[in-house]
């Protein structure tokens, strides 16, 4: 069978799942199970992947799985507990205090503060605690979700404390080649990553620095009551100060002191000085936008999650500060979980669930429950009960509220994830064939030759939708981009941050973060509305970082410092 035959069949599943979602508005939990049954007919009869990997593979989706129904739940949990004790409507009100317009919110809270989420915790924790934030703020649903995913871009290659990188490219590069081809250069993998991680910032400064701008512009387009792209730009110059604010100390720290802390510095730094700049007024029009009246909202801009103040039985008697606390303790968790420098990290990850050689496979699955961002999100949950003095009933209406969400989430997921480790696994068969997403992106690179770079981004986006993880697609691709670059005499360096960046903008459409986002605000079953909107940005990303990477192997000549 062809190359170009091998590479359609491979396409299909994400082609089916594309039309069933955006173009026929069809739910994620009527579309995914169809095409689930697709991917297992395709990888069953021209892959050849026995019925015992297609179980084992299923058997590790749905490990996976639990770790994200774990993470939207907490996220749903703390949502509520504020809700019910009445902190949200106090944080609405400080933000009215900082600034009434929405667009001054965007920026601070879905980019700034998302941007540190992702930094410290990565694995679609902004999406899941953003976007019932902004809902909480008087968002509508779909706004919100689609705010919160936009988010996942540009700090997402250093989300998790660098783990797409030190993880997902160092594992991903590692075989017997690339380690012989280090030792005659007389160089570490370090020293190469820490190279990948230079070009990396640079090229998602150059085009993250505008996604704060287009965040802004397409929820006044889409959101407003003028539909007007105009409205959003009347606050360019505020906005661009938001990119920039994150961009300038995120590039500096992964220049200088490497893949662990960009994200998390760029918006330590970013946020204090954005709110300083918000709250005197400096770079805001005169007008400001809100949304129009609720009541006026159309119905699929809404979901089934209310956190208006009538759900909130009594004022709350405690203050601010005291509202603020549960995310301003998560953030502080969160951070802490993740430095090598603490015990408390290697106590978290000691704890495992697992099951290796699933069936009598080579597929191994587990799971770390205690370091994903849902534990800590559970104990925040707890320390929010005691904290805000909390009645029995009041939290065992958060719990029912957030339980009876899960369910809906947990049915679609338990679809998502096991066709993406089928689709993912389906090399591991016996007539040598390569996996699916392998066989399309030999077929690109196969097809377009010197115009290669443009399209490496793609591949990594098309790793993160499918795979719903900047790490995982970085796993797929990265050596493939390696050998890409080889055959094709361009720099190694190039084409493999080229693929870890496009992984990062391919978060923003990634199925499963769309679903478990929405899961978060209530709007299952407008996934397609979703993914109609957060295209535009993936769009424009990948567009903007191939005519980037053009630029730097055809035009500025550069080179590989090692090779």
């Amino acid at each position: 069978m062809s190359l170009t035959t091998l590479a359609f069949l491979s396409f299909l599943p994400i082609l089916l799942a594309g039309v069933l979602l955006v173009v026929f508005r069809i739910s994620a939990k009527v579309a995914m199970p169809v095409v689930l049954a697709v991917t297992i007919i395709i990888s069953g009869w021209i892959w050849e992947f026995s019925i015992l990997n297609i179980v084992a593979s299923s058997i590790q989706g749905l490990f996976i799985t639990f770790d994200i129904l774990y993470i939207i739940f907490g996220a749903i949990l703390l949502l509520n507990l504020l809700k019910y004790s009445g902190g949200i409507s106090l944080i609405r009100e400080s933000f009215a205090d900082i600034s009434a317009d929405r667009r001054v919110q965007v920026v601070i809270i879905a980019w700034l503060f998302g941007s540190f989420l992702e930094g410290a915790a990565g694995f679609g924790t902004p999406a899941a605690i953003v976007a019932p934030l902004l809902l909480a703020l008087g968002f509508p649903a779909l706004a919100a979700v689609m705010l919160g995913l936009m988010v996942q871009s540009t700090p997402v290659t250093f989300g998790a404390v660098g783990t797409p990188i030190l993880i997902g490219v160092q594992a991903g590069l590692e075989s017997a080649e690339f380690s012989a081809e280090l030792a005659a250069a007389n160089i570490s993998m370090m020293d190469y990553l820490l190279v990948i991680t230079s070009q990396v910032v640079v090229l998602h400064a150059l085009a993250g620095t505008l996604i704060p701008v287009l965040m802004v512009v397409m929820m006044t387009r889409f959101f407003g009551k003028n539909n007007s792209w105009r409205e959003g730009l009347s606050i360019f110059p505020f906005a661009l100060f938001g990119g920039l604010a994150f961009t300038v100390p995120y590039t500096l720290t992964g220049i200088f002191l490497g893949p662990e802390f960009p994200s998390i510095l760029g918006a330590l730094i970013g946020l204090p000085v954005v709110t300083f700049v918000a709250r005197k007024g400096y770079l805001l029009p005169d007008d400001r936008w809100d949304f129009r009246p609720a009541d006026q909202w159309p119905d699929r801009w809404m979901g089934i999650i209310s956190v208006d103040d009538k759900n909130e039985k009594v004022k709350p008697d405690f203050s601010l500060l005291k509202a603020w606390m549960p995310y301003l303790l998560l953030a502080l968790f969160l951070v802490l979980s993740r430095l090598n420098e603490l015990p408390i990290r290697e106590m978290f990850l000691s704890f495992q669930i697992g099951w290796q050689e699933i069936l009598g496979t080579s597929i191994s699955a587990s799971s770390t429950p205690l370091y994903l961002p849902g534990t800590m999100l559970l104990i925040v949950g707890v320390i929010t009960m005691f904290l805000h003095k909390m009645d029995i009933n009041a939290i065992k209406s958060s719990l029912t509220d957030s339980f009876r969400m899960l369910l809906g989430a947990g049915f679609v997921l338990v679809f998502t994830i096991p066709m993406v480790r089928i689709y993912i696994n389906s090399g591991m068969n016996e007539i040598g064939l390569d996996s699916m997403p392998i066989v399309m992106a030999e077929w690109v690179a196969t097809n377009v030759g010197q115009i290669y770079p443009f399209f490496a981004a793609s591949i990594g986006g098309l790793g993160a939708f499918i795979a719903g993880s900047n790490t995982v697609s970085n796993l797929m691709f990265s050596l493939f981009q390696f050998g890409v670059a080889e055959s094709l005499s361009m720099p190694t360096t190039i084409l493999v941050s080229l693929g870890a960046v496009g992984a990062a903008a391919g978060n923003m459409i990634a199925i499963h973060n769309v679903v478990a986002a929405s899961a978060t605000v209530g709007i299952l079953g407008k996934e397609g509305d979703v993914l109609r909107m957060t295209l535009i940005p993936t769009i424009y990303y990948l567009f903007v970082i191939g005519l980037l990477g053009l630029l730097a192997v055809h035009f500025f000549d550069i080179h590989d410092p090692f090779f």
